[in-house]
């Protein structure tokens, strides 16, 4: 059985410190370094992040994760932005400016009368695939009900007048 180690503060601070500033180092490598579990120094980090109670940053997060209302933001921010000015934008933000642009395009059409009517028409097609499922997962539910009843009505016939063949 393997005895829990303990760490000094001292060293925990000195540990937290050098995986906060390791670059592009990964955790793992840090742990190692310091001869220590890595699952440890991952959860000191997890603790000290929640223990400063920021709020985790635009920045750090996907492009995915935006709302669209920051999305929004971001477009209006980064407008007439010359093309260096706005690659700095997006990298003091975690973004590339192909996320701009798909962003206004998703904008500029998601108001479109083409755009609706295709996006009916093929909610209408999905709710028809999805009924159709639906009876056909009926039926297989159904007949899968009767041949347990068959089952049972067999092995009840069997138990009730045995093997009268011999």
């Amino acid at each position: 059985m393997k005895t829990k180690q303990t760490y000094s503060v001292e060293f925990r601070e000195q540990a937290l410190a050098k995986a906060l500033q390791r670059g592009n180092r990964s955790v793992g490598a840090v742990a190692s370094e310091l001869n220590m579990s890595v699952l440890t120094l991952r959860k000191w980090i997890r603790v000290s992040n929640a223990a400063s109670r920021n709020p985790v940053p635009v920045d750090a997060r996907r492009p995915e994760d935006w709302s669209l209302e920051e999305r929004l933001l971001a477009l209006h921010q980064s407008h007439g932005l010359t093309d260096e000015a706005l690659h700095a934008w997006c990298r003091e933000r975690g973004l590339f400016a192909h996320h701009l642009t798909q962003w206004r395009q998703d904008f500029c059409t998601a108001g479109s009368g083409s755009a609706r009517r295709e996006n009916a028409l093929e909610v209408r097609e999905l709710k028809h695939a999805n009924a159709q499922l639906q009876r056909e997962l009926n039926r297989k539910d159904k007949a899968l009900a009767e041949a347990a009843a068959l089952l049972i009505l067999q092995k009840k016939y069997q138990a009730l007048f045995g093997d009268e063949d011999q």
